[in-house]
């Protein structure tokens, strides 16, 4: 064993056996129906028997999959910024995140049609508890991140994560990570320093920031016209409101992954910020405490992520009902405000003003905070 078995996607080596043992679940069956509507089974068990490697299985299976979901539950998937990607280099992207599979998925599906380096994407290890989700995870290079730790063994796990995400980038694999732990249920999408931090722990006789400038990180942002998950992620909106706990029923997040897919979503935009070669040097150059340059760089990335959010009508929507202005009314028309305000009447209860604020700034969000830029 490697130190990195335990949080690794499987080698390309494993696939084709993997796929052998998973092929029979009902949920694989499920998603081969969903991908292959018109193929008879002998087909499918033959585009799976040819596939001998992640990038096998990615792009002989998941790609169509992915391409399917796109047009039967969205308007379209535009995109801005890879030109500024050489195809030959690997890059770390730090994404805001707002659905568990999709996210990635439509990165990579970007990627490839670009013929740029698809992504090893990290995902927390409570996602992928039920036996298939976690083999799926692994087939789609995806690698885990431990939740649920005593810190000495958070310290621990990190610094593996750290050397593991180093190690792929300088064998030239790019990968995807969250700008925060977890997904962002509010719309406020902010860097967590913490990210940052773990992202370090692998460097060696370097400053942080010079470690990190060898993984050259690049912002990404995605867009979602509307977010099929917007009534699922209100329960704990509302628990975060109320200062209580809130526990995850058991299913949640599977519910959260099929409702994110299946679910409509209307357009999506994801866009490529700059590299951040340039920045980190500047941040280096300022002569600032260790701390400081790191809240430096998260900035950095806020700034990105938040100026290159596409905001789509329902987000100025959104913002002119939780201010009662019509500020931004040249930005969406009378029909759409309707399709708005009866999408607010399906999810939250008459006379409910708290539900309802939660549920705007859920949208309005992202308009807020390219306003504070």
């Amino acid at each position: 064993m490697t130190k990195f078995d335990h949080i690794r996607p499987f080698l390309d080596d494993e696939v084709n056996e993997a796929l052998k043992e998973l092929r029979r679940h009902p949920l694989i069956k499920a998603l081969l129906n969903f991908t292959f509507p018109n193929k008879p089974r002998p087909e499918v068990d033959a585009i799976l028997d040819n596939c001998h490697s992640i990038r096998d299985f990615q792009t002989k299976v998941i790609y169509l999959s992915v391409k399917s979901v796109i047009e039967k539950s969205t308007e379209g998937v535009t995109t801005s910024g890879f030109e500024k990607l050489d195809p030959n280099t690997s890059y770390l992207f730090i994404s805001n995140h707002r659905d568990i599979i999709l996210d990635t998925s439509l990165l990579n599906v970007a990627l490839y049609d670009n013929d740029m380096v698809m992504t090893a994407s990290a995902i927390g290890d409570n996602l992928v508890q039920k036996p298939f989700l976690l083999a799926l995870s692994k087939l789609n290079r995806n690698f885990l991140i431990q939740r649920g730790l005593s810190p000495r063994e958070m310290l621990k796990s990190s610094k593996t994560v750290s050397e593991y995400v180093a190690q792929l980038v300088d064998k030239g694999r790019s990968v995807w990570i969250a700008q925060r732990e977890g997904r962002t249920k509010d719309g406020n999408d902010q860097t967590q320093q913490g990210v940052l931090k773990m992202l370090t722990l692998a460097k060696e006789d370097c400053a942080d920031l010079e470690h990190l400038k060898k993984l050259k990180i690049v912002p990404v942002s995605i867009s979602y016209e509307f977010d099929p998950t917007d009534m699922l992620k209100m329960p704990e909106l509302m628990a975060k409101h109320y200062e209580e706990e809130y526990i995850k029923t058991s299913n949640e997040d599977f519910n959260s992954i099929l409702k994110g897919a299946l679910g409509q979503k209307k357009r999506i935009h994801i866009a490529i910020g700059d590299i951040l070669d340039d920045t980190i040097d500047t941040i280096l150059a300022s002569g600032e405490p260790a701390n400081k340059r790191l809240q430096m760089l998260a900035n950095a990335i806020d700034r990105q992520i938040v100026s290159n959010y596409k905001l789509w009508p329902s987000k100025y929507i959104a913002y002119d009902l939780l201010h009662n202005t019509d500020k931004y009314a040249a930005q969406y028309t009378d029909k759409e405000k309707r399709q708005f305000q009866r999408r607010i009447e399906r999810r939250v209860e008459e006379n409910n003003d708290v539900a309802l604020r939660n549920f705007l700034l859920m949208y309005a969000n992202p308009v807020i905070n390219s306003e504070q830029l």
